[in-house]
């Protein structure tokens, strides 16, 4: 029995649920106490270790997440928002942190992780890297700055198998730029423009995505007026950056109180 704190990964083979397993295997703060998958997962039942061909861990595949639960102290999920929030209300039930990297959440499925809320403590952001989140709260400040003479555009690659669109990077970013501006994204937001639009209107934040081959991350925030332009810019070439910072905000969250937290209040940003 490990005298570290245990951890259960859902989404267990997919690309960030096998590196995250692998950043935990070399970890001095936690042990793999769980790796989760859907229902009819090709992986259910088998050794994860052996699944992912770095030998046998001793950690089988399961759909039933109680089990591994009740074995560990946090949970890392990157999944779908349905599954998200089933898993909020089974960690509350078992006193986890439960860190969410999961995109593409709505109105309902944050309604659902505010239940869960009082009971565990819920790290939850569009994305974990130190650097994003350094953006962000840049992307505040430049917008707070500036006036609305200058648009605001914010453009986003990813990937050919990401399925939300923006990215929920991107809808932070355009939440920052809105709040710096003193308003809300939901007010001020234009989605992917296409055919005979117009012009745009004043002090309305812009988004577009790019999808294709193996892209991990670009986030372009464009601020431009006549005659000038700034362009705020993160590029990953890796995704063990999420995954590192969802560890550490796994970390973060043991001596917290329940509640709903994200990367700025672990990074204390």
């Amino acid at each position: 029995m490990s005298d570290k704190p245990g951890i259960v990964v859902t989404g267990a083979s997919g690309r960030m649920g096998q590196t995250l397993i692998k950043l935990i295997l070399a970890s001095d703060r936690w042990h793999l106490a769980g790796a989760i998958e859907r229902p009819g997962n090709a992986w259910l039942g088998r050794d994860v270790g052996e699944a992912m061909g770095i030998g046998t861990l001793g950690v089988v595949v399961s759909d039933d997440p109680l089990p591994a639960f009740a074995r560990a102290r946090a949970l890392v999920d990157f999944t779908a928002p349905h599954a998200t929030v089933e898993f909020a209300a089974l960690a509350a039930q078992a006193r986890l942190v439960h860190v969410v990297g999961t995109t593409g959440l709505e109105a309902e499925h944050h309604r659902r992780l505010d239940l869960a809320a009082p009971h565990a403590v819920i790290i939850q952001a569009g994305n974990m890297s130190l650097g994003v989140n350094l953006l962000t709260r840049l992307t505040q400040k430049v917008a707070q700055a500036l006036d609305l003479d200058w648009d605001i555009e914010i453009v986003e690659a990813h990937h050919r198998m990401k399925v939300d669109a923006p990215s929920g990077t991107a809808l932070m970013l355009g939440q920052a730029a809105a709040l710096g501006r003193g308003t809300t994204l939901e007010e001020a937001k234009t989605p992917a423009r296409d055919g005979i639009t117009g012009a745009r209107t004043r002090g309305s934040i812009g988004f577009s995505s790019i999808r294709g081959g193996d892209i991990v991350g670009e986030h372009d925030v464009i601020f431009a007026a006549d005659g000038e332009r700034i362009t705020l810019r993160h590029v990953a070439t890796d995704r063990g950056i999420f995954a590192r910072g969802a560890l550490k905000a796994a970390h973060w969250g043991l001596d917290q109180k329940p509640g709903r937290y994200d990367m700025m209040d672990v990074l204390g940003l």
